[in-house]
């Protein structure tokens, strides 16, 4: 396979060339310092003049307007756009005008990045601009940027907006649509915000194993790798858990870690399989004294990122302030089914699943059939913020039994337009209990979960020297993110989400265009009523090019009883 470079990369490429021959380096290594940003000019130049004399600023040229012994040009720097000035007789006061004619009218592009030094001044129309004195190619751009045209209201056309693109290309993406920053911006908002907060109260930021031997702490499909040199199979974490709570034990009355977690499971609009995950554990409190602090938490964040502790999310006004609506599992259920599922054994859920329509297999046990109703029946409704508490003991292995109902355990899950956001138990300190509930995991594992936990010997073996009563909280920050930034998929608030491989452009000869345009796509053919089609081929010719095809992997040969088909792949 081969790429061909467009006329336009060839020219970039010659006026590199040419940049080179005339001495000057394209791809400086020395720094070149900024004193200003185009942000801190737009903002502040009206109110002092007289600081903005001498100013050094750098970026990329967006737009440009050439105009014989002067030019206009559009820079972008990392806080926004600024107008410069180039006028030929000052940058080049001399006979020599090769600066101006030919550096910059006719070797930079769009896209290339310099530095310039000069003064600002207010043109003729208001524009605030900068007038430069001096200007230093600090690096050629070899592919043309999409061009974005805005009209005078700033209604954007022919922009790049094609999601795949915007993703895979996320440096163009952020360079051409610059107002997708705020996003990112906000998301660090969120976790500052967070951080700040915690550190407040005196609890530690700590950071614990990615690769782990066992993978505990939720009820997820691993990634599995191996260790060549300890040769021992080991695994991406699925959560952080099991750790945190091994430095509880160690004697932290408060420790929290926001890292990312991997799990090889599907992908959707709320789903990445490397995600973000805050979570905290607190010595000496419980699950309710833990919905407080998220209240009280979230509102600070929705305030830092929105302004306000009412978010806009799509049509729905989320307010972030406290008190939220408390259900039990089972009071949802019921609210929102009109089934009462509290009294109710493995076989007669599966039954109301079944009458419900939602699919199940034989390898689901009364927790997760429970699971499966609310999740198809009950999230959806769910748009205010909303605590689900007391969940059925077969749903937690590592939350503590409920304090006065049989069968539940001390959990909440807090839910936000329609979506789980973050997940809270009274901890489970009982050695005893905790072995239990891991052989019961080791049950529904052989009966084919394979989201089931394994046993953690030395984690029960943690609990055994003694861990205090403790609360634990973990929050999904990219869905959390989506909410303060009213963005609809995963993937708008992630630098770099996960992507298919890209398709590579295949360079085709003429023959081989000829027979590739005879199989239509989602249509197979015989080979003999292909090769009939090409009348004038040689045989050796059809082989040569069928074989090319096949090798690039755009066309294939099947084989059944009715012959050989041929189909694209």
């Amino acid at each position: 396979m081969s790429i061909g470079l467009s006329e336009q990369e060839i020219l970039r490429r010659e006026s590199l060339k040419q940049l080179r021959q005339l001495g000057i380096e394209p791809y400086p290594a020395e720094s070149y310092e900024v004193n200003v940003t185009a942000a801190d000019i737009l903002a502040n130049y009206e109110k002092d003049k007289t600081a903005y004399k001498t100013v050094s600023l750098a970026g990329r040229i967006m737009g440009r307007n050439i105009m014989g012994a002067a030019s206009f040009a559009e820079l972008q720097d990392s806080t926004g756009r600024i107008q410069v000035y180039l006028k030929r007789d000052e940058l080049c006061p001399g006979e020599d005008k090769t600066l101006y004619n030919t550096i910059f009218k006719k070797l930079l592009d769009i896209g290339d990045f310099i530095g310039v030094k000069g003064y600002v001044f207010t043109t003729q129309t208001g524009e605030i601009s900068i007038h430069v004195t001096e200007f230093k190619v600090l690096a050629k751009s070899l592919r043309p940027l999409p061009i974005v045209k805005r009209d005078d209201e700033g209604n954007v056309y022919d922009g790049f907006t094609n999601p795949e693109l915007r993703y895979r290309m996320r440096y163009v993406d952020l360079t051409v649509n610059p107002d997708y920053k705020q996003i990112f911006i906000k998301r660090s908002k969120v976790i500052n915000t967070m951080r700040g907060y915690f550190d407040n109260q005196g609890w530690m930021e700590v950071e614990t194993p990615i690769l782990q031997p066992i993978h505990g702490g939720a009820a997820a499909r691993p990634f599995a790798t191996h260790h060549n040199t300890l040769d021992m199979p080991l695994y991406l974490r699925i959560a952080n858990e099991l750790y945190l709570k091994r430095l509880i034990v160690a004697g932290f009355d408060g420790v929290y870690e926001f890292g990312k977690m991997f799990r090889n499971e599907g992908m959707d609009r709320t789903h990445n399989p490397e995600f973000t995950s805050m979570e905290i554990y607190v010595a000496y409190k419980d699950y309710i004294w833990m919905m407080a602090m998220v209240e009280e938490c979230l509102e600070r964040v929705a305030i830092a990122t929105n302004g306000s502790a009412v978010v806009k999310v799509g049509e729905n006004n989320i307010n972030f302030e406290g008190p939220y609506e408390k259900l039990t599992m089972y009071e949802s259920i019921q609210k929102y089914t009109g089934i009462d599922v509290s009294a109710m054994s493995e076989e007669e859920i599966a039954v109301k699943c079944n009458e419900l329509g939602i699919e199940i297999d034989s390898t689901m046990g009364r927790g997760k059939l429970i699971d499966e109703i609310f999740g198809a029946k009950v999230e959806a409704n769910l748009i205010q913020p909303t605590y689900i508490t007391d969940y059925p003991l077969e749903m937690t292995p590592l939350a503590k039994k409920h304090r006065s109902s049989e069968g539940l355990v001390e959990r909440f899950e807090l839910f936000v337009n329609g979506k789980e956001i973050a997940n809270a138990y009274s901890e489970l300190n009982d050695p005893i209990d905790q072995k239990e509930r891991f052989e019961d995991q080791l049950k529904l594992a052989a009966r084919g979960d394979d989201e089931a936990m394994v046993m953690d010997d030395d984690f029960v073996r943690a609990l055994e020297y003694g861990m205090p009563p403790t609360s634990g909280l973990g929050i999904g920050i990219d869905r959390l993110v989506m909410l303060m930034t009213n963005q609809s998929t995963i993937q708008e608030v992630l630098f770099f989400p996960q992507m298919r491989p890209e398709k590579k452009k295949i360079e085709l000869t003429a023959e081989e265009t000829e027979l590739y345009t005879l199989v239509k796509e989602g249509e197979q053919y015989l080979l003999t009523d292909v090769k009939a089609k090409l009348t004038e081929w040689s045989n050796k010719k059809w082989d040569t090019t069928l074989k090319a095809l096949t090798a690039k992997g755009i066309l294939k040969v099947a084989k059944t009883d009715d012959g050989l088909f041929l189909s694209q792949k």
